[in-house]
Formats: structure tokens, sequence, C-alpha cells
């Protein structure tokens, strides 16, 4: 891949990162250093420094010897979120359902141990906390993160907690591990999750999971009120049954996106399609 620039001004260094956040694709979630090399043509010591300069940036991080995207990469154009076929399968039911309640609606992922929205579709509301795509909160204090996060084995939970939030936001202090355990526990019997002025006051909100063709959470949606003017009550018995229905017909539509009979082929060098 690399040496392929033909014009005076062509940055390689540029070039071989994107390359590396090109090898990253549905059927390549995670790879170890060797194939992150192979994947983007590169040299090993190249292919690490790429690596450790893009987690540095925080558009990959590591585990276990292993590298992955994270959401960050939503800064960068929605090609995160595009790729998945996502957005555009959610985006019509996120209208209807904000159309339905009156209220806002997002759709987040998790990264790290906290969320980070990739899709919202809002009402204009007098609240607390600006939200936009690529805003990060701690998951522990969201109904979106405790949907994500009791999706989680309990090794895989514990690792995503100890990572330190980049929200910017301090740390919750009022619930105790066992208490988080417990709650995660109940979120993941009965399927949805509440947040009751948990992240800021006058916030309230209910979330439900989002999955994808092999049934796994891939995403968080949610319907956030004020709750000043929407009780508990009234998110629970009226929004959240509109809420799991929107994540029904959003999570069966990916299911089937993600097994449409498309292929695409490579082009030749001469910039024509491959033919057989």
């Amino acid at each position: 891949m690399a040496g392929r620039g033909t014009g005076p001004d062509f940055v390689e260094a540029l070039a071989r990162g994107l390359d590396v956040l090109a090898c990253f694709d549905a059927e390549h979630r995670s790879m170890s250093l060797t194939e992150v090399a192979a994947a983007a043509g590169l040299a090993r010591p190249t292919a690490r420094r790429l690596l450790l300069t893009l987690e540095e940036l925080g558009f990959v991080r590591s585990s276990d010897g292993a590298f992955s995207l994270t959401p960050k990469v939503l800064t960068l154009g929605m090609a995160y979120v595009g790729s998945l076929g996502l957005w555009d399968i959610a985006r019509p039911h996120l209208e209807a359902l904000v159309a339905e309640t009156g209220e806002s609606s997002s759709m987040a992922q998790l990264d790290g141990s906290d969320i980070v929205y990739v899709a919202r579709v809002s009402v204009p509301k007098i609240i607390t906390l600006r939200v936009e795509i690529g805003t990060r909160f701690p998951a522990v204090q969201t109904s979106q993160g405790k949907v994500l996060l009791a999706a989680l084995s309990p090794a895989e939970l514990e690792a995503t907690l100890a990572v330190p939030s980049r929200s910017g936001l301090p740390p919750c202090t009022g619930r105790g591990p066992e208490d988080l355990r417990q709650e995660l526990t109940e979120v993941r019997a009965r399927g949805w999750a509440l947040a009751d002025e948990e992240l800021a006051p006058g916030v309230r909100s209910v979330a439900v999971p989002v999955r994808d063709g092999a049934g796994l959470v891939r995403a968080a949606m949610n319907v956030t009120v004020h709750a000043a003017e929407t009780s508990t009550e009234r998110l629970l018995q009226e929004h959240l049954p509109r809420l799991l229905r929107t994540a029904g017909e959003v999570s069966a539509e990916w299911a089937l996106w993600q097994t449409r009979p498309h292929v695409e082929i490579p082009r030749r060098a001469d910039g024509e399609s491959a033919t057989a």
C-alpha cells in the first residue's frame, strides 16, 4: 500500500495511518500487530508506531495484544456507523419514535467505560446536558450504558470498568461495585435500564438493547425526558413499550441488512472492475 503517492505534497505517513484504520472491517474487528502489518502491507515496527499513535489519539484501543477501532473514528465522518449500515436503518424509526413520544431519542455504543453517541433525533428541550454525535458519558450513570454493560461477561465487565472514563465528568461515587452488579443483573433479566437523574439533575431516561444478526447487543437506544415534565411511571408505562417496539424493528432490519446478497468486486489496477 505504501509508496503509491505521486503528487509532491503526498504525505506517506498519513496514508499509512489511514491504511491501518482501513484494515478493520466486519470480518476483522480485532487484529494483532502482525495481522495489521500484513493487512496494511507495512513493516511490523512501522505498524506498531502507527497503532500506538492512533491509540494515543483515541482512534484505536488495545487489549491482550489485539487492536480494535474506537467510536472516535466518527470524528472522521460517519464511517464508523455507516460501515455498519445502522444509521440508515435506524433513522426513520428514531424519527417516528420521537414524533410519537415528543421526546428525544439516541443510540450509543460502548467505548471503554464510556458510552459514545452515534445517532440522535432530538426535540428542543431545556436540559442540563448538551448531547451531540460523539458525546461521551460514563456508562454506569446512563441508561444506555447500563444496557451495554449488562450484555458483557463478568470478565469483560471487570476489564471495562477498570478503564478510566474520558468523558471529562467526575467519577460516580454513589454506587458500590456490588450494587452495580445487582442492577446490571436486573437489567439483563428485564431487557431495559433506567437512569433517574444519575447523570445530571433533571435528566431521566430509559434504554433498551439493539442487536445484530447474531443476536449480540451492539448498541443501545433510549428515550430521554425532563424529570420535572415526565414522571418515571409515565416514562415506563407509555414510552418504554414504544421504545422496545422500535428497537426490535431496528434490530430485525439490521439483521436483514447484514445478510444482504451484496459482494463488492475489487477494481483492477487499470481502474476497470474485475470480471470472471
